[in-house]
Formats: structure tokens, sequence, C-alpha cells
């Protein structure tokens, strides 16, 4: 005669390691991302010696998975900062000489309602990028055009004319950088953060 087992503990291993797999694949579900929140004043230096700043405040959700992580803007709450985190300077752009990619992006960057310290902004984000050349390429990143989307194709959604078009790329460019950072002066203070934006 075989011993008899205590009914219920037969299945008892096997319900372990199923709720040990499923607390875990929990953990790591609800796990909360972790946040980051700066604020940076950028400091517009004029050529008559006068400065302007902006004070640029972002409060961004780092989601963190098993595969990689991203970076999203969060809308609220924006905490309050008693004082700035760190400060960029920026020159304040010359006005563009008429016909360029600059003078385009000049009519445009007013056009949104932003105002010549967020032109300067733009100008010296995108001549570290691309130096305004509507062929700038990247060969590492794939990165294309004036404003240097990865991958160039993406500013198809301003227009076919993408490849050639300065106003095209301006165009796509702000817009990109509208729903990313803000404003422009946002795009800058986060480039000087970490090299890119």
């Amino acid at each position: 005669m075989r011993p008899t087992r205590p009914r219920g503990r037969r299945y008892s291993l096997p319900l372990f390691a199923f709720t040990v797999a499923i607390s875990s694949v929990l953990v790591t579900a609800v796990q909360p991302p972790s946040t980051a929140s700066a604020t940076t004043v950028i400091v517009i230096d004029e050529p008559d010696g006068t400065t302007q700043s902006i004070t640029v405040q972002g409060n961004y959700e780092i989601p963190i998975d098993r595969d990689g992580y991203g970076v999203t803007k969060r809308a609220k709450p924006k905490p309050a900062a008693a004082s700035p985190s760190r400060t960029v300077h920026v020159q304040a752009a010359a006005a563009p000489s008429p016909g360029t990619a600059q003078a385009i992006a000049h009519g445009m960057v007013l056009d949104r309602g932003w105002d010549e310290g967020q032109y300067s902004c733009l100008v010296a984000l995108w001549n570290r990028e691309s130096h305004w050349n509507v062929h700038a390429y990247n060969a590492s990143s794939g990165a294309y055009g004036i404003p240097q989307a990865v991958p160039g194709n993406k500013m198809a959604s301003a227009g076919p004319d993408w490849r050639n078009d300065a106003t095209t790329q301006i165009a796509w460019g702000l817009s990109y950088i509208k729903s990313r950072y803000a404003t422009p002066c946002g795009a800058w203070a986060h480039s000087q953060a970490v090299g890119w934006y």
C-alpha cells in the first residue's frame, strides 16, 4: 500500500512557483518610474553688454523597463524651485541675412509668438547640430538636415521636399521642438545638459 499524502500538498509547489512568477512580473510592471526635475536659467548675452534671462522649468518622467528607457515630459505637477539648478548662456543672434535659412526660421519663430530670445536659442542649437546646412548628415546616427531629424524621412510629415527645402525642415524642426521642449530655449537647455535634443 502506498503512503497517502495529505490533501492539497501536491498542488503547493506549482502554485508557489506560479505565485512567484506573477509577483515578479507585477513588481516589474508596477514599479514607479523615476522622475527628475530641473530649472535652468538661460542668459542671453546681448552685443551691447546687457543680458536677458529666460527660465526653463521641466518635470520629466523617465520610465524604465527591461529593454531600455525613455524620457517623457510630464505636464503636472511642476515643482516650485527656490533657485535655479544651473545657468546656461547663449549669445544674442544677429539679424539674419534676407533669404537665408536663418531668416526663414526667424520669421517662423516670431509667427509662433516666440521672441528674439527664443530665436537666439534656436540659432545656437542649430549652429551646433548642422550649421544650418539642409544636407547635413550624421553617418553614425542617420540624422539629417538643419534640425538633424532621426531618421531624416520623419520630416516628410512637413512636406515632400524635406530632403532639400530649408522651409520644410525648419517647419518640422520647430514643431518637434514645441512638442518635446515647449520652446527653442527649452531644447537648448536640454542640449546643453546632455549633448543632444
